[in-house]
């Protein structure tokens, strides 16, 4: 069927079966898409499909439910087209990297039970939940393959919830306290004391997350058998993870992968960095809040909100420390001949300050959901081509400026001179040495 099509999608690879078949394919568009048939009788509501929001659902893009026409084949099926999701089965990473412990185990069920509710609260359930059909990315669990079946329950996937849960920490005991108890709540043969999914995001997200993060090596399971989501790439073929143009019938295709996303956020980084060389006090400020923004997009409740408040707070005494540090140890560089101005050296502590609240050891929150997004809208050739051109412009700017204007320390202009006066003592003191 490769080469064929599917309604206006061109099939480029097979991605495995299951409830029908998976391929990867192309949209009129150049989007690269993952696209499911489905069985004789099955009638998805895609409008209902679509309404479903969340970082932890794969975006449903569009579909048939009345059967498109397969090039070649003349079959005509029912199919669902989502965004292609660059990761992997949940199976597959416990089997090779053991069980998750810690902080993963809580992001694991913390992001499961949110899908779980965005899904429920369209008017759906996911009808098939279990370790292939929940992608690993980043260390966060993405849900696909959800309301292909009309006659699934809700509080069946609450229990599936359970059950994937208890799969990726293997062993039960090594669940956190806190945890146990809405598990067994969601694993009860009584469906009636299931909680919903909403209630269940709520009380596994006021749980402290435990100590340490990652899965425990050395304990390796192998996986159940389960719906394959992605082939093993072929030897030779670049991977998966990184920027990829191919060739293709229309001569260009580009696979939107987590390379560019991760290029695209290191743009915005430096951006912000370059900002905040030129204007210390506002470009901090803009910074503060715009990592502050991206770890609160998700909220629901004013919980979600203050957490991410505070997370940014626990941040502000990192970025501080290197602010305050970093004008003294260049002024000390004066030692060994190198010549630094004053007011440039307290840019580059305010260019070191939103360094730390972007992307510093230990500060990953802002930049991995900043990726997250730029893989949601840069879903074409053309739109990569345009926002990565737009931010590399303003990136060159940004550090252009950064390393030839005078800093601004408007609104606190009266800081400049105090701060010059300052560090100037200081260099002088470093001077009689």
């Amino acid at each position: 069927m490769i080469g064929e099509h599917i309604g206006p999608y061109r099939l480029l690879a097979s991605l495995g079966g299951g409830v029908g078949a998976v391929h990867r394919a192309t949209g009129p568009d150049g989007r690269d898409v993952a696209i499911r048939t489905l069985p004789a009788g099955a009638v998805p509501d895609i409008a209902r499909l679509r309404e479903v929001r969340s970082p932890h659902v794969v975006d449903v893009l569009d579909g048939d439910a009345a059967g498109g026409a397969t090039g070649g084949s003349g079959l005509g099926r029912s199919y669902v087209v989502t965004r292609l999701v660059p990761g992997r089965p949940l199976a597959d990473v416990v089997a090779e990297r053991g069980p998750l412990a810690g902080e993963a185990l809580h992001r694991t069920a913390l992001g499961l039970a949110k899908a779980l509710a965005a899904i429920h609260r369209a008017g759906l359930a996911h009808g098939d939940l279990h370790p292939g059909t929940v992608l690993v990315v980043d260390d966060d669990p993405v849900v696909v393959d959800f309301g292909m079946d009309a006659s699934a329950d809700p509080a069946d996937d609450v229990r599936a919830w359970a059950a994937v849960v208890l799969f990726a920490a293997v062993d039960p005991s090594a669940v956190p306290g806190g945890l146990r108890p809405l598990l067994e709540a969601a694993a009860s043969a009584d469906r009636a004391a299931r909680p919903p999914a909403a209630e269940l995001a709520e009380a596994v997200g006021r749980l402290e997350p435990p100590p340490g993060g990652g899965a425990a090596v050395n304990v390796p399971r192998p996986a159940p058998e389960a719906t394959p989501v992605a082939p093993p790439p072929e030897p030779g073929a670049p991977p998966e993870a990184g920027p990829r143009m191919d060739a293709g019938a229309d001569g260009r295709r580009l696979a939107v992968a987590p390379g560019w996303a991760r290029l695209l956020a290191a743009m915005v980084v430096v951006i912000a960095v370059g900002v905040a060389m030129m204007m210390p006090i506002a470009g901090l400020a803009v910074s503060l809040a715009a990592v502050t923004w991206l770890r609160a997009v998700t909220a629901v409740s004013f919980r979600d909100w203050t957490l991410a408040f505070g997370r940014t707070l626990a941040t502000v005494p990192y970025a501080a420390v290197c602010t305050v540090a970093v004008p003294p140890a260049l002024l000390a560089a004066t030692v060994f001949g190198v010549e630094i101005d004053s007011l440039a050296a307290c840019a580059f502590g305010a260019g070191a300050g939103a360094a730390v609240l972007w992307t510093a050891p230990g500060v990953r929150g802002p930049r991995c959901r900043l990726e997250r997004m730029f893989l949601r809208i840069a879903a074409s050739p053309r739109t990569i081509a345009a926002l990565g051109t737009v931010l590399a412009v303003l990136a060159l700017a940004s550090v252009a400026g950064a390393l030839s204007l005078t800093p601004s320390f408007a609104p606190m202009y009266g800081l400049a001179g105090g701060l010059e006066s300052a560090l100037d003592r200081l260099d002088g003191a470093f001077d009689r040495f």
